[in-house]
């Protein structure tokens, strides 16, 4: 908790570090139109009210060994979860409309933005896959490796020296479970606990307009249930999602979540 505690004292923007136009990297040619693919009604609910998932139940000697840092037995085999996850990652990079968010909530088309927009996604995926057993939780951690590697060759990329760049991404991975730890709380919580969360971290306590907090809440709040109505079976063989748009052009039409295709071995 003190630890926790000097990480929110002091966190850094990151746009100290990478104050590079984010159009200098290349996150996807179809950004823009992958959002608008679905729309439909949707009637904002709690975490509190979606069903809880079953603890899976696991023997004393997958406990021992998971326990000293060893994956147990899963439902898939590892690389067909490593190949969803870095699938899921991906569509959190270029399934989202960054332009958008950074007109919406008046952000700035930097380094920083686009990895606070990419936080956000990454950490709903984070929340759904946690609910399939052990197997989703491999998955989490694979995700959130992918997420690393990708920040880390998009600064490369960007020239960051090699030395500034290993210090930052210390500080960004502290930042990141700050933010995991506070988005956590805010969705248990109402939607003022939620706005609260967003506020210290995707608007880093800068937000003065009441209207954006309140569109990222809905925002956040429709996509979680949109994720919780998709299949676990098929999120764990394909890592596809598809994300609701910022803000809905229809809000009178039916959302059915499309149920993706794949063959024996998972792809």
């Amino acid at each position: 908790m003190a630890l926790l505690v000097r990480v929110l004292r002091n966190r850094i923007n990151i746009s100290q570090w990478f104050p590079v136009c984010s159009r200098l990297v290349p996150v996807s040619s179809t950004q823009g139109k992958w959002g608008r693919a679905l729309s439909g009604t949707f009637q904002l609910s709690t975490t509190k009210d979606s069903p809880q998932p079953v603890e899976e139940k696991v023997g004393a000697f997958t406990k021992i060994i998971e326990a000293m840092g060893f994956t147990g037995p899963l439902k898939y085999s590892k690389w067909k979860i490593k190949i969803a996850a870095l699938r899921m990652y991906t569509s959190c990079v270029e399934k989202t409309d960054f332009e958008e968010f950074f007109l919406r909530c008046q952000m700035p088309d930097t380094f920083n933005s686009w990895f606070l927009i990419t936080l956000l996604h990454v950490w709903m995926c984070l929340v759904r896959m946690k609910q399939e057993g052990r197997s989703g939780k491999y998955m989490c951690r694979i995700i959130v490796h992918f997420m690393w590697e990708d920040v880390e060759q998009r600064g490369r990329v960007m020239g960051v020296n090699s030395y500034i760049l290993k210090k930052n991404m210390i500080l960004m991975t502290n930042n990141f479970y700050a933010a995991i730890l506070g988005y956590d709380e805010g969705i248990l919580s109402d939607d003022h606990g939620l706005a609260a969360a967003l506020w210290r971290t995707f608007f880093n306590q800068k937000c003065e307009d009441p209207r954006q907090l309140e569109l990222l809440v809905e925002y956040v709040r429709k996509q979680m249930q949109y994720l919780d109505s998709m299949n676990g079976e098929d999120l764990l063989l394909t890592g596809e999602v598809s994300w609701r748009p910022l803000v809905e052009k229809n809000p009178q039409s039916i959302l059915k979540p499309h149920s993706p295709t794949y063959n024996d071995e998972g792809l």
